[in-house]
């Protein structure tokens, strides 16, 4: 479907307080840096009526007032080092016509029709210095439904940031001129001070950041046309309780299905039963930390657990056996590990280490292992502009084999989306049927 019109303009903050931040050079935290350098886009679909593009601009200006990074630009000084410039050149809003009806775009709480033209051509890694680091494109459908994409620079802002910003986007269009603003937290550096002498206990070389040993993947040229394609897999709210009961112990929606799907994708890859597959799981660290970041603290301040076991292990343990590898793994990323990472940081600075993130880059094959993020408690699902939730909320694209993502579903009640990137001749019927072996763990 081509688009009829569209238009792009730079839209700036409305500030009602003295800017914050105003020009400040904020350097990138050590989470920043371990993160992806990307752009990463969601699509949120609302049926009409919807509101006007002028009263989401309006609601826009204003909610990017409060958090005025995501209306700086990336940078770098004079030794490389990238910060993030509060220099208020805006976010860029590009406005779309698609000349047919939505019903025709999503089917079911799916995007059937191409997704990569909902939102603003991603910057490549080389282009991301100089960019808006938020950017948003407005598409109208003839029937008044609205798809929104949104893609946001991962450095300026992790997951949880994301779903925070998108909520008091979506109140300050309900709320209009009666906006009330969330007070969030801004202090970037305040997440990641150094102990007085810093002492780093854990080997964060290899595990965040590049260095010997560590473990590395085969990439791909143009992932999208080459063998990986983008599934989505629903799991109803009464398929998780089933689940759950299965897995017998207390655990969480997102454990019991990742220690589902771990042995569904380890089954469907063929792995030799001796092979080691690992998943790296991102963890939030803001209450994990010591002190604790505030809840409200927006920026990155994520790190990755990896649970690791042999094909025969996730294949042949119970459930309940691959939910306490899974936790095992989550619970070493303590406030102990935290602080022995930002220590690692301010060692590695001070002895002029350039740090190479291990974060994937698009096109990697990580089979035998697997990548999980999970949005299940930032409730993308009720993001609400005032006429109803989303029917559709999609993270479109993924450019990595072995990604996957669980989302809160827009179309199951209590269901939960999973999003994948597979080969092409891997078959998603598996994993609905439960695991019926329940051998001990050993």
């Amino acid at each position: 479907v081509e688009m009829e019109a569209s238009s792009s303009t730079m839209l700036k903050p409305a500030y009602s307080t003295p800017r914050p931040l105003a020009c400040e050079m904020v350097p990138l935290t050590l989470f920043d840096r371990a993160t992806l350098d990307i752009f990463v886009p969601l699509i949120l679909v609302y049926p009409a009526p919807t509101p006007s593009n002028k009263a989401l601009k309006e609601g826009l200006r204003r909610a990017v007032a409060v958090y005025p990074h995501l209306a700086g630009r990336l940078a770098v000084d004079h030794r490389g080092r990238r910060f993030i410039h509060v220099n208020n050149e805006g976010v860029l809003v590009v406005e779309a016509v698609i000349p047919v009806d939505l019903a025709s775009a999503v089917v079911d709480g799916s995007v059937v029709t191409n997704t990569d033209e909902l939102y603003p051509a991603v910057p490549p890694p080389e282009d991301s210095v100089g960019a808006a680091l938020l950017q948003i494109q407005l598409n109208r459908y003839k029937c008044g439904g609205l798809a929104i994409g949104f893609s946001s620079h991962h450095q300026a802002a992790d997951g949880y940031s994301v779903s925070t910003f998108l909520s008091t986007w979506a109140s300050a269009v309900r709320q209009g001129r009666n906006f009330t603003a969330p007070f969030p937290f801004l202090d970037r550096g305040a997440t990641a001070v150094p102990r007085a002498v810093p002492t780093p206990v854990f080997d964060h070389r290899s595990t965040e950041f590049k260095g010997e040993g560590g473990r590395s993947y085969p990439v791909v040229s143009d992932p999208m046309s080459s063998k990986i394609k983008n599934v989505t897999v629903r799991f109803t709210a009464d398929f998780i309780a089933e689940l759950k009961a299965r897995v017998g112990i207390r655990c969480s929606t997102f454990q019991c299905l990742l220690a589902h799907a771990w042995k569904k994708i380890t089954a469907a890859r063929g792995l030799k039963p001796d092979e080691f597959t690992q998943v790296r799981v991102a963890v939030n660290c803001r209450a994990r930390a010591n002190p604790p970041a505030p809840p409200e603290f927006f920026g990155n301040m994520v790190l990755w657990a990896f649970p690791r076991l042999q094909a025969r292990d996730v294949l042949g343990w119970t459930y309940r056996g691959v939910v306490e590898a899974i936790r095992d793994a989550v619970a070493r990323v303590d406030a102990e590990y935290i602080q022995s990472f930002v220590d690692f940081g301010s060692v590695a600075d001070a002895t002029g280490e350039e740090l190479a993130a291990t974060a994937a880059v698009n096109g990697t094959m990580f089979c035998p292992d697997l990548e999980v993020d999970s949005s299940l408690g930032f409730r993308f699902n009720q993001i609400d502009f005032g006429t109803g939730p989303p029917s559709a909320f999609v993270t479109p694209d993924l450019p990595i084999e072995g990604l996957m993502i669980f989302l809160p579903s827009c179309t199951a009640s209590g269901g939960v989306d999973l999003i994948m990137a597979i080969p092409e001749d891997h078959d998603t019927a598996t994993f609905y049927s439960l695991d019926e072996r329940a051998k001990p763990k050993m």
